[in-house]
């Protein structure tokens, strides 16, 4: 700043000291209030997968095409074909998605933004999006970013010559990067693996819920673990890491062999030279990064990973080529001109050899990485690959499908997809649900509800169990489809198994009966009860409730793919598997986010849950009441009453008693006194504390748990 005038600046204009630097320990409620309107530049009533419907499917199609073969002297395409650049570019945007959590993935756009615009695996990808610029510009809002970057790699592969298993619209972007992802606790880009495993050399003790071994990457290292070749050890990396992308291993052999029977590695230079990445970019850049002064307007000139090379003969032709070469082969390691490891075949003929990326006079070894090197020796992998190259056609079709599943994971249920491509098959991954009976009455279902003698208890708190799993990062779990009956879900420890099968049982005699769906009888049990604890309360409420879920059955089941869905902890029933090194109001914020709740929704659940008696095992921390089972602000108010001191008395226990007598009135975890020791959460639990807002808050419950119960609702949003 030297020679420069001061100014006064009072605005927190630019990413320095924020409160979570000055309490690092403190909750990051910032993850239930993303994504707000005032970072959304459409209009209010602006609704992509309506707008989306109205696109010209066909003319876009033919432009992203078009495309494909239009070099541009900015950024000229490898041999003339930016098949393969717009490829990365749709893997690496559907490729960040992770089971454990169902968050990352293409479904947003999200690789417009920091951190991923600036990982050093998406090095270049920024000129990518840059090429289909004047193609959004030309369709607008008809098109979002999401579905434009996948789009364009389905439509890649497609002028490559394999023809695509499907595709849908409806991927709807988001404004401002996410806050709720967590990539990695490093302070350095490719920091070595060891930081997020137990033991680097056990894959599976790799920190959960990542995917990605080191930050900054998508998958593996291509060079090997910690960049130090060995492909047997990479080949275990590559099935733990694509595992918990939830991938198969022949889905895995597929993607792998897929992905690079076209394209190349770029490293044909001093990858040290290249200028910062997009995020630390000075404006003149315009967003762009990874300046490389060696470029020279040509395509071969290009660094990205340090790696230099395509794998197979034909880079624009989808082929077996990839196969032709790693087996026909032996293969040594060497170094790229940029320094990194990559294996190159011993003595090929001069045929086999790919031409320059600019100059078809000339020609280059090809390259395998590390992973490829893994495909040949890790025996799984080969005998998966020799199967493909026994059957062509079948590696084709494998192909196809495990890309159809990569781009479309975190898209949500079929009855979501949107266009002309969508398949017509069911595939077991995407949850499916049958349609349930509307041609029920309500009031008969209700009836025989309230007199079977169930508690309130019982009867939320299985409504809550069976709706709880919805993820909105993904749009899996939920009420629909009654899943909680079968396993693994009927199993699960937080399911209170022989407390649901009773309740189950009743419900089934109901739903035979009635004709009424079993996930609309547990729902509807659920409204019953919240009915009844409000009218004890004084309150006439009606719950609203939406016909029409569906039973699925075990066979419509992927029940391995399932098990990521089993809450470890819930605070809105008070419980926790067992001790965690994440503190219990944490592991309820993570929850919270996933279901799409906002702060002052988690705070009136959680409140009127507690009061209903829900508590896991009927324990009474939290119920702050004596007058539980009726849905009252009573926890607001007691939280709230200065008259109370609060006295830890054991792990994650504590006792409110009077101030006065100090005589034990209650008992509570941390869960129950964040809502009094947050600041944010205290200023929520105030508002349902007033002597004005008793009915407020009975109004702002039901609203609440009416949005749990329909959040999976999509066949009829």
């Amino acid at each position: 700043m030297s020679g420069k005038c001061p100014v006064m600046h009072g605005g927190n204009t630019s990413t320095g000291t924020s409160n979570k630097d000055w309490w690092p320990e403190g909750i990051n409620l910032d993850i239930l209030h993303q994504q707000d309107r005032k970072s959304n530049p459409m209009d209010a009533d602006f609704d992509y997968r309506e707008e989306v419907r109205k696109l010209d499917f066909d003319a876009l199609k033919q432009d992203v095409h078009a495309l494909m073969t239009d070099s541009q002297s900015w950024w000229p395409a490898d041999w003339g074909h930016y098949g393969g650049l717009m490829i990365r570019m749709a893997w690496h945007s559907a490729g960040t998605y992770r089971l454990a959590d169902g968050r990352g993935g293409g479904g947003t756009g999200n690789q417009r933004f920091a951190p991923l615009n600036s990982w050093p695996d998406n090095v270049s990808l920024d000129k990518a999006r840059r090429l289909l610029w004047p193609i959004k510009k030309k369709y607008g809002n008809k098109i979002s970013w999401a579905d434009l970057m996948i789009l364009a790699g389905t439509v890649a592969y497609e002028s490559m010559g394999l023809p695509a298993y499907g595709f849908s619209f409806g991927r709807v972007d988001i404004w401002e990067p996410e806050k709720d992802i967590y990539w990695g606790d490093e302070k350095e880009w490719l920091a070595p693996s060891d930081e997020r495993y137990g033991d680097v050399e056990k894959p599976e003790t790799m920190e959960n819920p990542l995917a990605a071994v080191q930050m900054g990457l998508i998958y593996v290292n291509p060079e090997g673990v910690n960049g130090v070749p060995d492909p047997l050890k990479t080949g275990q990396q590559i099935r733990e890491t694509f595992a918990r992308m939830a991938m198969n291993d022949e889905e895995t052999a597929a993607l792998t062999a897929g992905g690079h029977t076209v394209g190349k590695c770029h490293g044909n230079g001093d990858a040290a030279a290249l200028s910062a990445e997009p995020e630390a970019s000075d404006v003149e850049n315009q967003g762009f990064g990874w300046g490389n002064p060696t470029m020279g307007g040509k395509a071969s000139n290009a660094v990205t990973s340090g790696i230099e090379g395509a794998w197979t003969t034909h880079p624009t032709q989808f082929d077996m080529g990839y196969f032709d070469l790693l087996f026909g082969y032996e293969w040594e390691l060497r170094k790229s001109p940029a320094g990194a490891h990559q294996w190159e075949p011993v003595n090929i003929k001069e045929e086999d050899k790919p031409v320059d990326a600019s100059d078809p006079s000339i020609r280059h070894n090809p390259i395998m990485t590390d992973a490829d090197m893994a495909m040949k020796m890790d025996p799984t992998y080969r005998a998966i690959c020799e199967k493909f190259m026994a059957d062509p056609e079948y590696f084709k079709q494998t192909f196809a499908k495990a890309w159809f599943k990569l781009t479309h994971r975190d898209l949500g249920p079929k009855s979501r997809y949107i266009g002309p491509e969508v398949p017509a098959e069911d595939l077991i991954w995407q949850d499916p649900i049958p349609a349930g009976s509307t041609d029920y009455s309500e009031e008969v279902v209700k009836q025989k509800i309230a007199e079977a003698g169930l508690s309130i208890s019982d009867m939320v708190s299985t409504a809550w169990d069976s709706a709880r799993t919805y993820r909105g990062s993904d749009m899996r779990g939920g009420a629909n489809g009654a899943r909680i009956r079968l396993a693994p879900q009927k199993d699960w420890e937080g399911n209170e198994p022989a407390r649901l099968a009773k309740v189950l049982a009743v419900y089934e005699k109901i739903s035979a009966d009635t004709g009424a769906s079993l996930a609309d009888v547990i729902v509807l049990a659920g409204s019953v009860g919240i009915e009844k604890a409000a009218k004890a309360a004084g309150y006439d409420v009606r719950v609203p409730f939406l016909k029409g879920r569906g039973d699925a059955s075990a066979e419509m089941t992927d029940g391995e793919s399932f098990e990521p869905l089993e809450p470890l902890a819930d605070g809105f029933r008070n419980w926790q598997k067992k001790d965690y090194v994440v503190k219990p109001e944490e592991l309820l914020l993570d929850r919270a986010q996933l279901m799409g709740l906002t702060g002052p929704e988690m705070v009136v659940l959680l409140g009127g849950m507690r009061v209903l008696g829900t508590n896991y095992g009927g324990t009474k921390h939290g119920v702050f009441t004596d007058r539980e089972g009726q849905l009252t602000n009573d926890f607001f108010v007691n939280l709230t009453d200065m008259g109370n001191s609060w006295k830890p008395v054991g792990s994650n226990t504590y006792e409110i008693r009077d101030r006065q007598t100090d005589a034990v009135k209650w008992t509570a975890s941390r869960v129950d006194l964040v809502f009094g020791s947050n600041s944010l959460l205290r200023s929520y639990a105030e508002v349902y504390a007033q002597d004005d807002n008793d009915e407020k808050f009975v109004k702002d419950f039901v609203a609440a748990w009416t949005k749990v119960m329909n959040a999976d609702r999509f066949d009829v949003a």
